[in-house]
């Protein structure tokens, strides 16, 4: 395809071309309907003088006769700017007027209806009607008086002509200056839309080659391709990070899990070459079973923050209460926190009712607990071994849960990479796990379009999870 059938097929150079056919079309409509009723206005004007001539004069003949006729017509014939006038006698002789030549057939129809003629004034009539001698328009009506004299009357339509000449130059000024305009805004669409149309095709072609970095372009004019560029944009970044997410998600897979499927199948083949015993098998087993329940739970667990970051658990939202929830939590992990030395207290925890839904919040709050037994101990002091939550209502008035120990903590420096899967510090690679808990708690609160806030207790870790107070209560569905 050339480059002028490129062109022509460009959306700009459609819409320009629309525009200047609609814009043409309505002044062209506008000149001829301006045109045609200025004109009937002129015609109607002219008609209504020529009435009022017609009686006045008429009125001079009843009174004074046809010299008195004659003589105003003479005297008027003689003024600037007269109109058109004239007197026969019965056989066609002139009598009085300002008009030297006129078709008799004019003069014989003497019907007193108005009648375009052509005529020869024996004196300028006016500035628009031109020298004398010269053929001009007239409109004229003719009536026959008594005694057999025509008179007639008339006005000279050289006005006429000349505005029409003038709306035709306007006219032809006006396509002119429409067909600039139109190819000035033509240039200025080409260049804008056509512009922002060829970034959007590089950031996608960008994007394309696998560099999901790219991103459109924003002026800051606020527009409608700004704004359709940002929300592009904060699609490309959220698919950016689902993708990246993806990765380090299969990268740690792989890493993390190829332990445990190895120490699977080493237990199994030490098994093996073992001598037969039923005892020996079953202790195989039991171990093989255990781990692959922990390959299990680690699955789950990742596909449950999956979901949950992509907002398609399937699980409904209802109307739950935060404490209640947390309470039952902290006294299912009481034997536990109590075999590890610790114990859970319930600090105010009072009735915070949020939209969520009941078993992530749970596990969520299950997470945070049982992290807080694993990696809260403090060495130096038995009384601080305790595990504090607490919920109460945030500030923008949704709900605040904290789960704070006396533990290590985490260096601020990790904070964000916590967070991440599969991630363990070396202070907590002694303890079983596979570094999925806090995780899963930022999926649950991405769910809930809320926060996760790791702060330091000075000593230990302060752990923050903050719901908003107005939730949709929706059922997310699994697409």
């Amino acid at each position: 395809m050339t480059s002028l059938g490129k062109l022509f097929r460009t959306t700009a150079f459609k819409l320009s071309a629309l525009y200047l056919a609609v814009f043409s079309a309505l002044v062209v409509f506008l000149i001829l309907y301006i045109s045609q009723n200025t004109n009937t206005i002129l015609r109607q004007q002219i008609e209504g003088a020529i009435d009022a001539e017609l009686n006045g004069l008429s009125e001079q003949y009843r009174q004074g006769g046809i010299r008195r006729l004659v003589d105003v017509i003479g005297a008027r014939s003689r003024r600037p700017g007269a109109s058109l006038y004239l007197v026969t006698d019965f056989a066609g002789n002139n009598l009085a007027g300002n008009v030297s030549e006129l078709s008799m057939q004019v003069l014989e129809a003497a019907d007193g209806q108005p009648h375009p003629v052509l005529y020869k004034p024996l004196m300028p009539v006016d500035e628009a009607a031109g020298a004398k001698g010269e053929p001009h328009q007239a409109l004229v009506r003719v009536f026959v008086l008594t005694g057999g004299f025509r008179l007639l009357v008339g006005r000279d339509i050289a006005e006429s002509k000349y505005f029409r000449d003038l709306i035709e130059e306007s006219f032809q000024l006006t396509v002119v200056i429409i067909l600039i305009l139109g190819l000035g805004s033509w240039v200025f669409v080409s260049r804008r839309v056509l512009k922002r149309i060829d970034s959007v095709t590089e950031t996608s072609r960008q994007i394309i080659t696998g560099d999901l970095s790219g991103r459109l372009e924003v002026t800051g004019t606020g527009d409608e391709f700004d704004r359709l560029a940002e929300s592009l944009n904060v699609m490309l970044a959220r698919i950016e990070r689902l993708m990246q997410g993806m990765k380090d998600v299969s990268d740690n897979i792989a890493h993390d899990l190829k332990t445990p499927l190895t120490r699977l199948r080493n237990r199994v083949e030490a098994a093996l070459r073992e001598p037969q015993s039923i005892e020996i098998y079953r202790d195989a087993l039991e171990a093989t079973i255990e781990e692959s329940d922990q390959l299990i739970r680690t699955f789950n667990a990742l596909l449950m923050i999956a979901r949950a970051e992509a907002k398609s658990t399937g699980l409904p939202m209802e109307l739950v209460d935060l404490a209640d929830i947390a309470r039952g939590m902290a006294e299912l992990y009481e034997p536990v926190a109590e075999e590890a030395g610790s114990k859970i207290n319930l600090d105010g925890a009072q009735s915070v009712m949020v939209q969520a839904n009941r078993e992530l919040i749970g596990q969520a709050i299950a997470n945070l607990i049982d992290n807080g037994v694993k990696y809260g101990r403090s060495a130096d002091n038995d009384d601080e071994q305790a595990i504090t939550v607490s919920v109460a209502p945030s500030p923008d008035g949704g709900a605040r849960l904290v789960v704070a120990d006396h533990g290590p903590g985490v260096p601020e420096s990790d904070f964000e990479n916590v967070r991440q899967r599969f991630v363990r510090l070396d202070q907590s690679r002694s303890e079983p796990g596979s570094g999925l808990g806090l995780s899963l708690v930022q999926a649950v609160a991405h769910l809930h379009d809320g926060q996760l806030i790791l702060e330091d207790n000075q000593p230990g870790l302060r752990v923050v999870l903050d719901l908003p107070g107005k939730q949709t209560g929706t059922t997310i569905d699994d697409t």
